[in-house]
């Protein structure tokens, strides 16, 4: 066995210790460096999570984008119908205005030829229709419901019989009668004394005989309800001349 001198020996584990060190170096660096790999592998992965997120918020905000573009398309579509409507309203306003006129005039003109029952109260409605056509607080349709009523109001009067109090000029004295009406048929009157009847007849009240007062007192009964509906047998001026 070759024997080695203390110098020798000391160089050797010196050369060892030297290994070692840088070794241990070696070892350290490669940690240090893991580290730095682990940490940028987690960083890394924290970004790709976040891009993923970013990349969910724009798809999300895409079909946000999306459907409001559809409700802004919509909005539109609408506010072009509405215009569209408030033009076809502007124009049918312009056509039915006049015919809604005519209407109330034509009314006029058939109460003025009409029997003239219930003056007052007729000539109150269309006047109140007069004053509502000039209103403009009172929109179209409420006009022309008021314009069908009245002439519902009218029709009705040429199916019904009715009989009311009503102040009439007779011998050039103002009396107080019971006036009948039969549909748009015949319009009668009888004084309160149930001494005098009358018939409208050619534009103006006519005299009737006595003998036919029992039958307007049979007549106003039916009309008050006071008695059953019968057969009545009345004077009716057809022709300009008064038949029974």
């Amino acid at each position: 066995m070759i024997g080695l001198s203390p110098a020798a020996m000391a160089g050797h584990v010196e050369t060892l210790k030297s290994t070692i060190d840088i070794q241990q170096q070696a070892d350290n660096a490669a940690y240090y460096s893991q580290q730095k790999i682990d940490g940028l592998t987690e960083e890394t992965d924290k970004m790709l999570r976040d891009y993923r997120r970013t990349l969910r918020q724009i798809d999300s905000l895409k079909v946000y984008n999306e459907q409001l573009d559809k409700l802004v398309l919509s909005q539109q579509n609408e506010l072009t119908a509405l215009q569209q409507q408030m033009r076809d309203i502007d124009t049918t306003q312009r056509d039915i205005v006049p015919l809604m006129l005519k209407m109330v005039e034509v009314i006029v003109q058939f109460v003025a030829l009409d029997l003239p029952f219930l003056p007052t109260e007729r000539q109150q409605r269309i006047a109140a229709l007069t004053t509502l056509m000039d209103r403009a607080d009172v929109s179209l349709a409420e006009k022309y419901r008021r314009i069908l009523e009245a002439y519902q109001v009218e029709t009705e009067y040429g199916r019904t019989i009715e009989a009311y109090q009503d102040e009439l000029t007779i011998d050039n004295r103002q009396r107080t009668v019971d006036v009948l009406r039969i549909g748009r048929l015949g319009l009668y009157y009888l004084t309160l004394d149930q001494q005098q009847a009358g018939v409208w007849q050619a534009g103006q009240w006519q005299p009737l005989a006595t003998t036919e007062i029992a039958n307007i007192q049979q007549a106003l009964k039916v009309a008050k309800k006071q008695s059953p509906p019968d057969l009545l047998v009345l004077p009716l001026d057809t022709t300009g001349v008064m038949k029974k």
